[in-house]
């Protein structure tokens, strides 16, 4: 008997150990940017200036990209580099843009039969993106080639904070609850939220703000743990793989995420 206790209370310390995550600093970049959407494995980086340009900056080359029709592009989803997807909430339309950011679609909402009113936008997987319909107060999968909707989930019954997705899964963060949808748009998780205000997403890692508090969710688990970081003021973050990156007066700053 004092060998099982022995050997629970270890089990209860290993357990322990591993349920916290550490950003350990490795560099920083310089960067004078409005808006940071996306960064890869290799180092592209998909930003917007003060003038409302789109970059897609290499280690040796910088494209752009500026629709002075559209002005001010309220999110960005590289995630797909081949089909980039630029969200302008105010006049309800989304761009798709190449790898060399050449438009190939427009999908303008209000010319849309029914009348769409859309506040948020990822990238799905094919020719599809996730679209939030206001009005309904539900999350649609939308073939943007054929203009069709392809699926539906139950309307929700909180304001929408955050969206983000990749081919298989699309997380979508309320006031009430961070709902995950596999890509059939079936719910497969619905966790409730306790204060979180925006999320950056990976095939790695979902992680979450409360303020200046970074948090994660780890992949094929439903505990959502604190992340040991600087304190520091954060204006953006987003995560590749298993790197964080923190954006805040200039300075993208790099950090490791590790399980302990």
């Amino acid at each position: 008997m004092q060998k099982l206790f022995y050997f629970i209370l270890l089990a209860s310390f290993i357990g322990f150990g591993q349920n916290t995550f550490k950003a350990t600093y490795k560099d920083s970049l310089a960067i004078e940017a409005k808006d940071i959407f996306g960064i890869d494995p290799f180092g592209t980086l998909y930003y917007t200036t003060d003038d409302n340009t789109f970059y897609k900056k290499t280690k040796d080359t910088i494209v752009t990209y500026t629709n002075f029709q559209l002005s001010e592009i309220t999110t960005a989803n590289a995630f797909n580099p081949l089909k980039i997807n630029l969200f302008y909430r105010d006049f309800n339309t989304v761009i798709v843009l190449d790898n060399r950011l050449a438009e190939i679609f427009k999908v303008d909402f209000n010319t849309i039969i029914p009348y769409k009113n859309i506040t948020y936008v990822s990238t799905g997987f094919d020719n599809t993106l996730w679209i939030f319909n206001q009005d309904l107060q539900q999350l649609e999968l939308y073939d943007f080639k054929t203009n069709k909707i392809r699926l539906k989930t139950v309307p929700v019954q909180s304001d929408i904070l955050d969206l983000k997705s990749d081919y298989n899964y699309c997380y979508m963060l309320t006031e009430n609850y961070l709902y995950i949808y596999n890509y059939f748009g079936s719910l497969i998780e619905k966790i409730k939220n306790e204060g979180f205000e925006h999320m950056a997403f990976s095939k790695a890692h979902v992680v979450l703000n409360k303020g200046n508090q970074l948090y994660i969710l780890p992949k094929n688990t439903t505990q959502i743990l604190p992340i040991e970081h600087p304190n520091l003021l954060i204006n953006q973050f987003l995560v590749t793989n298993e790197t964080l990156y923190i954006y805040n007066d200039g300075s993208l700053r790099r950090y490791q995420l590790k399980q302990e």
